[in-house]
C-alpha cells in the first residue's frame, strides 16, 4: 500500500496557510529585500518564488531593495572612495552618480528580472517616478554635532498613488530608494527606511525586512530568538541594551511603521530558503513578529 505520510504532511502545511490567507487577502506586504539574499543565486531564486506566490494568492507586494555590496563595487572600480557616517554612506556629486547607476541600472532590472521568469509581473521604478519619494538633505548628527553626508536624502512626502495603481493590478512594484527634491536634486536614501515608511504611507497589513540575522534574541548572550514581541517590549530592551548595535535601526523602523498603521512588522532570516512563506504562512514563523498589541488574525492562532 501506498505511503501517504508526506503527502498528509504536505496537506497539514496548506492548511496551517489557509486562516492566514485569508486574514491577508488583498492586503499589501512591503518587504525590504537585502543581505545575502542579494548575493546567494539560491536564495535569490527563493524570494523571488516567494514574492510571485504571494500576488498569485490574493496579497499586494511592494518591494524594496538595498544594492550595498554593488555600489561599492562600482565605487571601486571607479576609483571613488567610500566612507560611512553611522551606517549611512556619505554620497558627493560622484557617488551619487554611481548609486543611481547600480541601483535603477543593475541591481532593480535584475530583481525585475528575476521575478517576470518566475511568473510574476514587476515594474522597476524609484523615488524619483511620479515624486514616490520627496526629500530634503539629511544632515546626521555626530556626538552633537551635524555632519553633511552629501546627497543622503530625508523623505518629506510620499506619493503611494503610483503604487497603489500598480498594486491593485496585476504589477508588482519594486523600489529603488533615491528620491529627488522639488528642484530635481536626487538623493540616496537608506533603504530600511524607505520601506518602512512605504509600508506606513500605504497602511500596508505588514513589513518584512529580510536581513542576515535570525531575528531578535532574547539577550546579548544567547541565541534563542524572540518570535513575537510588543513595541513597548522592544523599547525597554533597548534601554536595558538587550537590543544593540544595526539591530536598533531596524526594530525602530518597524516601530515606526507600526505607529504609521502597519499591522505587523517582521525581521527575519533572508539566509533561509522560502523565508518570507516560512513567516508568514506558519504560526511560529523563523524571525520576530512585533506588533503595538497581540491581537491574533483568527480565533486559535498562538501570539
Amino acid at each position: 500500500m501506498f505511503d501517504y505520510t508526506e503527502i498528509i504532511k504536505k496537506a497539514g502545511i496548506l492548511v496551517e496557510a489557509l486562516p492566514y490567507i485569508q486574514a491577508l487577502a488583498g492586503k499589501t506586504v512591503v518587504i525590504k529585500y537585502g543581505g545575502n539574499a542579494m548575493i546567494n543565486d539560491e536564495l535569490k531564486n527563493s524570494v523571488m518564488e516567494d514574492i510571485t506566490l504571494l500576488k498569485y494568492i490574493g496579497l499586494n507586494p511592494v518591494v524594496v531593495h538595498g544594492g550595498g555590496p554593488d555600489i561599492s563595487k562600482a565605487l571601486k572600480k571607479f576609483g571613488v572612495e567610500s566612507e560611512f557616517v553611522n551606517g549611512l554612506r556619505k554620497t558627493d556629486a560622484a557617488t551619487m552618480e554611481v548609486v543611481q547607476m547600480v541601483l535603477m541600472g543593475k541591481t532593480n532590472k535584475e530583481i525585475v528580472s528575476l521575478i517576470n521568469q518566475k511568473g510574476g509581473k514587476a515594474i522597476g521604478i524609484c523615488g524619483i517616478d511620479g515624486m514616490l519619494l520627496e526629500c530634503e538633505k539629511h544632515v546626521e548628527m555626530v556626538d552633537g554635532k551635524p555632519v553633511d553626508l552629501g546627497n543622503v536624502g530625508r523623505i518629506t512626502k510620499i506619493n503611494t498613488r503610483i503604487l497603489e495603481i500598480l498594486t491593485q493590478d496585476e504589477y508588482i512594484p519594486v523600489v529603488a530608494p533615491i528620491g529627488t527634491d522639488k528642484n530635481g536634486q536626487s538623493y540616496n536614501i537608506n533603504a530600511d527606511t524607505v520601506a518602512a515608511e512605504l509600508a506606513a504611507a500605504l497602511k500596508a497589513e505588514k513589513l518584512i525586512l529580510l536581513t542576515d540575522v535570525e531575528g531578535v534574541k532574547s539577550s546579548r548572550d544567547t541565541d534563542k530568538v524572540i518570535h513575537v514581541i510588543t513595541s513597548e517590549e522592544i523599547h525597554r530592551m533597548i534601554e536595558e541594551k538587550a537590543i544593540v548595535g544595526g539591530m536598533i535601526p531596524k526594530v525602530l523602523g518597524c516601530i515606526r511603521a507600526l505607529e504609521g498603521g502597519v499591522g505587523r512588522s517582521h525581521i527575519i532570516d533572508g539566509r533561509i530558503p522560502h523565508c518570507i512563506l516560512l513567516e508568514i504562512f506558519t504560526n511560529k514563523g523563523i524571525g520576530t513578529m512585533i506588533t503595538q498589541q497581540l491581537i491574533p488574525y483568527y480565533e486559535n492562532e498562538k501570539l
